[in-house]
């Protein structure tokens, strides 16, 4: 004869498998997303799923110095810094404040938007528009005499 203790511990028992498994299923769904978005932006995608690193890649992508990853990890202030670097990632690709909006408050649909969408491309650092031009500058400049 079963008590309602060992029924009702199978039940959570159960259900928090069922919970785990999900939570896994959108691990890897961003993580699939990350890698897309860094592969978008010219890195390798790899460079997503390694903890820390990833957002130094990420610091490169928005065009901001390697110090910022120190800023995202103090409590509290990072959230700040991080909500400014999803802003600086949306406009390195092209879009407003309205998506960066999305990116934080609903982050399971517009992610995806921005990994898999087409139209969407990298334009560049937006925290500092002018780092690729210098280098097409620089690169242009080869030969010629001042």
């Amino acid at each position: 004869m079963e008590t309602s203790y060992e029924s009702s511990s199978a039940f959570g028992a159960m259900f928090s498998g069922v919970f785990l498994i999900i939570c896994l299923a959108f691990l890897v769904f961003f993580v699939i997303c990350m890698w897309k978005v860094f592969e978008k932006a010219g890195q390798e995608g790899w460079k997503a799923i390694i903890p820390i690193y990833n957002v130094y890649v990420l610091t490169q992508i928005i065009g901001k110095p390697w110090y910022w990853v120190i800023l995202m990890c103090i409590p509290y202030i990072g959230i700040i810094w991080g909500i400014w670097a999803t802003n600086l990632l949306s406009k390195s690709f092209g879009k407003t404040e309205g998506f960066t909006v999305g990116l934080v408050l609903l982050p399971i649909v517009f992610y995806p938007i921005l990994a898999f969408d087409r139209t969407i491309v990298y334009k560049g650092p937006a925290g500092d528009p002018t780092r690729f031009n210098n280098v097409n500058d620089d690169l242009n400049s080869i030969g010629k005499t001042a």
